[in-house]
């Protein structure tokens, strides 16, 4: 059984941990433990009984079986994109009220087009920035959303415009209580807090408290609202992935009093025509995976390469990254199986000599390696290598050294967590986070996002990944706790010493719920410091600080019902039906063709042709 993780990460006890304290490199390290507890272990020896992983359910087969589209003309599909974005654009322009076009742009964005309008968002947002006359007195849902919205594109918004509903002494006031659409719309916009905002923790805290009654309580909202309620006391919308949001309120929008139908259809038509693109492409990945033979021949590793197209399309879904999703498909799919090498197929002398090839990045130096460290470091160096020679043909610019230094950087903290296992070794908690966010390859996964998105290369963003800057620092160490909140568990039970909960409860002498909650607090503050590079100038471009937040999305999103990456659950199998093969039916007959194919209900493959179905 797994354990299911419930956002957001915030109590009236809530750890006051802040990234401050954990900032990297760290200034202090708390002498360490060592501690007597069972391990499974490396392979100290031949005889050494492995942990086995399930081999994948997604086979090549069934890639190739998943039904295609009626999408394949790429000029079909350039026409029916600029269809798209004219009629969005037009519902967009005659919104004339404030709230109006507020709500419409939340819509919008929540059906999963916005990518589409981009440029006007921003200006209406910008005008409704400058303009005073346009503030939402009175309104406590119309003000959260403006909040929400103007923060999320980088408008600062102090928390003070909350002071209204506040009493002079401090505290919400209760009559807000009976407005629970103003209630959830100020949960979802204190979710873009800062550090130090000490009103919107009030309102989390206020509104969670209010909203857990209500949500549990159907005579009192309506079944719809009732629903998002729910969705959002486990996951703010701050902290979706966007794609599976869109999914979602897609359906949910139909049974909306002021649906618009019109947009409702055009969500349906560009989220299928969104789809096929991504199973075109991981139909592709997966031939590329099937040729270079990894899974076959390094049977011990885990073989999950639709998740890891899947947790791509969680950081970067939007048409004209396909590139970044392949590339990055394929740096996690080498990541699994370099981690399971290190976790439980090595022998630390093995593993010493792995992490001297990979740092040399040298094919003459792997000779002493074991045939499958052979295979591996030949397939992730020819992979690399191919990548860095398109980036130089394209942009004149060598981006191998800077990778390779980060793959070399993750593979020393996999070593170290290698090290720490064999000599039963309980580091202290900062000692592991610090660790932990580099062994998590994360640096290299956004490294490679930002050559891969057509950036702007220069120094100052170099010189903020050599430096971990804040950012980026937080994003990976919060994929890092988020696998340590689903996997950490099964990990005790098997002696696994190596990760923030187990570290924490050593150190601390406290049990593993109140560790959880400590790493949960920690996650919060995670989120304030990348909350605060939507506002601040920094180094990246916006287009890359939403890719950056998005892999704190997908993180949270692979882990939320268990270890996705590690053993295929019920939930990540609906996440791959729903948002990867299964189309959403349309029943406006102008784009009926573009939901007449087949709907896949198991992971058989068996297709079944439905009428109604999404």
């Amino acid at each position: 059984m797994f354990q299911i993780i419930h956002y957001p990460f915030l109590t009236s006890s809530s750890s006051s941990c802040s990234l401050s304290s954990l900032s990297y490199p760290f200034t202090s390290t708390p002498s360490s433990s060592l501690l007597s507890v069972s391990t499974k272990r490396l392979a100290q020896s031949k005889s050494s009984v492995h942990f086995q992983y399930q081999p994948a359910i997604w086979d090549k087969h069934f890639v190739e079986s998943v039904p295609k589209t009626n999408y394949s003309r790429e000029t079909d599909k350039e026409l029916l994109v600029k269809k798209i974005e004219k009629q969005v654009k037009g519902l967009l322009k005659n919104a004339v009220k404030p709230l109006a076009k507020l709500e419409l742009i939340d819509t919008i964005q929540r059906l999963g087009m916005s990518y589409l309008i981009e440029e006007d968002i921003l200006k209406i947002l910008e005008n409704m920035y400058h303009d005073d006359a346009q503030k939402m007195k009175d309104n406590l849902y119309a003000t959260s959303l403006k909040f929400r919205l103007l923060r999320q594109y980088g408008f600062y918004q102090s928390q003070d415009i909350f002071d209204e509903f506040r009493h002079a002494r401090g505290g919400f006031k209760e009559t807000i209580t009976r407005d629970i659409k103003g209630m959830l719309s100020l949960f979802e916009a204190a979710h873009l807090l800062l550090e130090g905002e000490i009103i919107l923790i009030e309102a989390i805290l206020f509104t969670r408290r209010h909203l857990l009654d209500f949500g549990s309580n159907n005579d009192k909202i309506n079944v719809n609202l009732t629903s998002q309620v729910r969705r959002s006391l486990e996951t703010p919308f701050h902290w979706r992935v966007q794609r599976s949001e869109a999914r979602f309120f897609i359906e949910a929008y139909e049974f909306q009093n002021d649906m618009n139908p019109t947009l409702l259809e055009l969500a349906k038509v560009n989220f299928n025509m969104v789809q096929a693109q991504h199973e075109m492409e991981l139909r592709r990945i997966s031939r590329w995976w099937n040729n270079i033979g990894i899974a076959k021949k390094l049977n011990f590793a885990r073989d999950r390469l639709v998740e890891c197209f899947l947790s791509n399309i969680g950081c970067s879904w939007e048409p004209r990254n396909e590139r970044c999703r392949e590339w990055l498909t394929k740096i996690l799919s080498f990541a699994l199986v370099i981690d399971d090498i290190y976790d439980v197929y090595g022998s630390i002398e093995e593993l010493e000599l792995f992490t001297d090839v990979i740092e040399r990045w040298d094919c003459k130096a792997m000779e002493k390696l074991p045939n499958h460290m052979k295979i591996c470091f030949l397939a992730l160096y020819n992979t690399v290598n191919g990548m860095a020679f398109e980036i130089l043909s394209e942009q004149q610019f060598d981006i191998l050294p800077h990778l390779t230094k980060l793959l070399a950087n993750s593979m020393k903290a996999m070593l170290t967590e290698a090290k720490w296992c064999y000599k039963v070794y309980v580091p202290t908690f900062v000692e592991y986070v610090q660790n932990g966010s580099v062994s998590s390859v994360g640096y290299v996964f956004l490294m490679a996002a930002y050559f891969m998105t057509d950036q702007n290369i220069n120094v100052g963003v170099l010189h903020a990944f050599e430096n971990n800057h804040p950012l980026l620092y937080s994003s990976c160490l919060l994929c890092r706790l988020s696998n340590d909140l689903a996997t950490s568990s099964m990990e005790i039970k098997r002696g696994e010493v190596a990760s923030s909960i187990f570290c924490y409860m050593q150190e601390k002498n406290v049990s593993e719920k109140d560790a959880r909650e400590h790493v949960k607090g920690l996650i919060m503050e995670m989120w304030k410091e990348m909350n605060r590079s939507l506002l601040d100038s920094s180094p990246f471009d916006g287009s890359f600080v939403n890719l950056v937040l998005n892999f704190a999305r997908t993180s949270l999103f692979m882990y939320q019902y268990g270890d996705a990456l590690g053993s295929e659950h019920s939930r990540s199998i609906e996440h791959v039906l729903s948002l990867i093969v299964n189309p959403i039916h349309i029943d406006d007959p102008t784009y009926k063709e573009y939901s007449s194919i087949p709907v896949i209900d198991n992971i058989n493959c068996n297709p079944v042709l439905s009428e109604r179905r999404s």
